[in-house]
């Protein structure tokens, strides 16, 4: 059964795939920030374990819990029982996902089913099953729910992404929908990266192709984990009278042809 931490005063952020990379930092981040926090891994059961263990020993209260968003059914029991348990949540983040090309002469519906469900039904239930803690918030600015969406879907479409493209705007759009839903007293905004970390595996960790990408970039370098990562701490605790926004972190990516 889900728990989270040993609750205080301090306010509570909920991260989905927080284990690794954007998510680890973002869980690091928010722990700085003097949150104390629950973070929800898929495989990555070690790597969400020491997290939680050094985020304790920076003075902060945390957990790990499992979670496949790839399974409706799960998601929704994990956020109704996690509400079932915890006094309090202020911030969600929506950060964990599935990325992967789908060229249209290999796409299959389950390939496009997956990506919807991880990346766009999945928070979208897991929000419905915590507004009810996340509207009660005490902060200033009220409950708060990040997304980290993609500054392709916005409109710079790239070639082989369809499903995930779909899912990711699906997703944008229930950021600019729950914006509206859950005012006045929870703020839905998203955060949409170029690239912060690229893939360890597939074509995209070839170093010549990513010199190609970045040659597109007017800041001509990716950006970090951690710049995520301070991006939704912006959005999360000090944007305050900010709602239904998608920030671009692309270091220019969006201005170029």
């Amino acid at each position: 059964m889900p728990h989270g931490p040993n609750c205080g005063t301090k306010p509570v952020a909920l991260v989905t795939g927080g284990a690794l990379r954007v998510g680890r930092a973002i869980c690091v981040e928010l722990g700085r920030a003097g949150c104390d926090l629950i973070l929800t891994y898929r495989s990555s059961k070690d790597e969400a374990r020491a997290l939680a263990d050094e985020l304790r020993s920076m003075g902060v209260s945390a957990v790990s819990e499992p979670l496949d968003l790839d399974h409706l059914d799960g998601v929704r029991s994990f956020g109704e029982q996690l509400a079932a348990n915890i006094p309090r949540l202020d911030v969600l983040v929506h950060n964990a996902s599935v990325y992967a090309p789908s060229p249209l002469e290999t796409l299959n519906v389950e390939a496009v089913l997956r990506n919807y469900r991880v990346n766009a039904a999945a928070p979208l239930l897991l929000t419905r099953a915590l507004t009810g803690h996340l509207s009660k918030s005490p902060l200033p600015g009220g409950g708060a729910v990040v997304a980290m969406s993609d500054m392709h879907v916005l409109g710079r479409p790239r070639r082989d992404f369809s499903a995930y493209a779909m899912s990711k705007a699906a997703l944008t759009e229930m950021v600019r929908s729950l914006a509206i839903d859950l005012a006045p007293k929870v703020r839905v905004n998203a955060v949409a990266p170029g690239v912060v970390a690229f893939p360890e595996a597939g074509h995209e960790s070839d170093p010549e192709m990513q010199a190609r990408y970045l040659q597109r970039v007017p800041l001509r370098r990716s950006g970090t984990p951690e710049d995520a990562a301070r991006a939704v701490r912006y959005l999360a605790l000090e944007a305050t009278y900010t709602t239904g926004e998608v920030l671009r972190l692309d270091g220019g990516r969006w201005l170029a042809n």
